[in-house]
């Protein structure tokens, strides 16, 4: 992809575009598969009991919400600004969806247990890795707070990306940090970023 493609990548448009030649299939599983994520999501979410809120932030037709479905996890919802994928969704799945931006969602603050993304901050990002222009940094600076705002104290945000960690970090801003190498690609590693809300975060409103 050029550097106008990636670009388009962080709008809805394009997104409505590629959904809408979709027709009953989905189009692609970005990243990895439920499968691959299963050692991941065993330490991290499966530790969670079945009532728990889990968040799919731009959840795209990836299928994980219902292989979470068919493990006991009920209490979902997805998110995404394509129209045109949450109305397929909406059909396919018995899942909660919204239509929404990540980057200001209509969902209640301190409501969700766990966040998952797996490509959507990646889809926000172009341009120099070293120095990502202004707009990557103000998108991944609102997406984050929206994150952070509507996790619980106690909440978990998982974050799956092929970026490398030294470039995905200062995105992040203020979090408990962890990461695993994933491994598993053809070429390079995938990343499983577990974050949580730091002290100074809990703390402020006493």
């Amino acid at each position: 992809m050029n550097e106008s493609e990636v670009e388009a990548l962080a709008h809805a448009e394009f997104w409505d575009e590629r959904y809408s030649k979709a027709g009953e299939e989905p189009t692609h599983e970005w990243f990895r598969s439920f499968d691959a994520l299963e050692p991941f999501f065993k330490k991290h979410l499966f530790t969670k009991p079945h009532d728990a809120r889990i968040l799919h932030l731009g959840s795209g037709d990836s299928s994980i919400p219902s292989d979470l479905q068919s493990r006991g996890y009920t209490n979902q919802l997805c998110i995404d600004f394509s129209s045109v994928v949450v109305n397929l969704m909406s059909t396919r799945s018995t899942v909660e969806w919204k239509c929404g931006d990540v980057r200001n969602m209509d969902i209640p603050s301190s409501s969700v247990d766990v966040a998952f993304d797996k490509g959507t901050l990646d889809a926000m990002i172009h341009g120099s890795p070293w120095n990502p222009p202004e707009d990557v940094k103000e998108n991944a600076s609102k997406y984050m707070d929206e994150v952070r705002r509507v996790l619980k104290d106690d909440g978990v945000f998982l974050y799956i990306t092929y970026r490398q960690p030294h470039f995905v970090k200062p995105l992040l801003g203020e979090w408990k940090l962890e990461m695993e190498v994933l491994g598993g690609g053809d070429s390079f590693d995938y990343y499983g970023f577990i974050l949580g809300k730091p002290l100074s975060v809990h703390t402020r409103r006493n």
